[in-house]
């Protein structure tokens, strides 16, 4: 089967993950050199410190994707037959490479600057992959997505976007980001399903500006507020099935977070209950 994981080293195989890899990176960072930077002026290399800007949201999103990342790395060698150590080498750090490449071209651009907050969330993404392959040998925490539409992107489209899918990557109103736990694993002799998780999200809520400093003078009376979250989840790819198609659907779908009941705690001190939180 075409989807099957190759017991051994498959050459065709590799090398097409090489080749297709390499290929879609490369152009992506040329696509963003000639569509996106060409936009704004050059600089000299140079670094910002963004630290303190939107909550971190932005931090997460780079940890998010770099995990992800590297998680497609690691299993698309792992299709290919390519040895644990070297999926986890050249696959696993697959979203801290492209990512920082990435941050190169902010640091050649006069708009933004090589930042090192992001290189570190790009670096903490890919190490949680990692990390986990090399303690246990799976993955018992994941880091998922989930996002509603905001009230707020609206009110300043040009940083939060002006259509859904910019908000989907710039509304962080919008967006939360989880870790979420797999029970059965960290528990293996319990009778709780294996598909069962618990959830932690993190969100805010009220940012127009990535600055307090900026919000304020634009807009004043916006509150701004950190929200943890506390929620079930699914991990789909603990689902039991035949089907090798099904099995890799569920892996791509488990970037997901399930809608379940949700528990909200915001920085302000109120706890607010969601029959259902997405």
């Amino acid at each position: 089967m075409f989807f099957t994981p190759s017991d051994t080293l498959h050459v065709k195989r590799k090398n097409a993950v090489i080749l297709t890899e390499s290929t879609l990176g490369g152009l992506t960072l040329l696509g963003l050199n000639q569509l996106w930077y060409s936009d704004y002026e050059r600089s000299k290399f140079h670094t910002i410190n963004d630290n303190s800007e939107w909550f971190q949201m932005d931090k997460l999103g780079h940890t998010f994707t770099a995990y992800h990342l590297g998680r497609f790395g690691a299993q698309t060698l792992n299709w290919a037959g390519v040895s644990k150590k070297n999926q986890l080498i050249y696959g696993g750090s697959l979203g801290f490479m492209f990512l920082t490449g990435v941050e190169v071209l902010d640091g050649f651009s006069e708009e933004w600057g090589f930042s090192w907050g992001d290189f570190f969330a790009n670096a903490t993404g890919s190490s949680l992959y990692i990390g986990q392959e090399l303690l246990w040998d799976e993955q018992r925490v994941t880091l998922k997505y989930s996002f509603s539409k905001s009230k707020y992107a609206n009110l300043n489209p040009n940083k939060l976007g002006s259509s859904f899918t910019e908000q989907l990557l710039k509304d962080y109103n919008g967006q939360t980001y989880w870790l979420s736990i797999n029970l059965y694993s960290f528990f293996k002799s319990s009778k709780i399903p294996k598909w069962l998780n618990v959830a932690v999200g993190y969100s805010a809520d009220g940012l127009l500006y990535g600055s307090k400093e900026l919000q304020q003078n634009f807009f004043p009376d916006q509150k701004r507020q950190r929200q943890i979250l506390l929620s079930l989840d699914l991990d789909l790819t603990k689902v039991e099935t035949n089907s090798t198609f099904l099995k890799q659907f569920f892996n791509v779908v488990n970037v997901i977070k399930i809608p379940f009941p949700t528990l909200q705690f915001n920085s302000n001190g109120h706890v607010t209950g969601h029959l259902v939180y997405f």
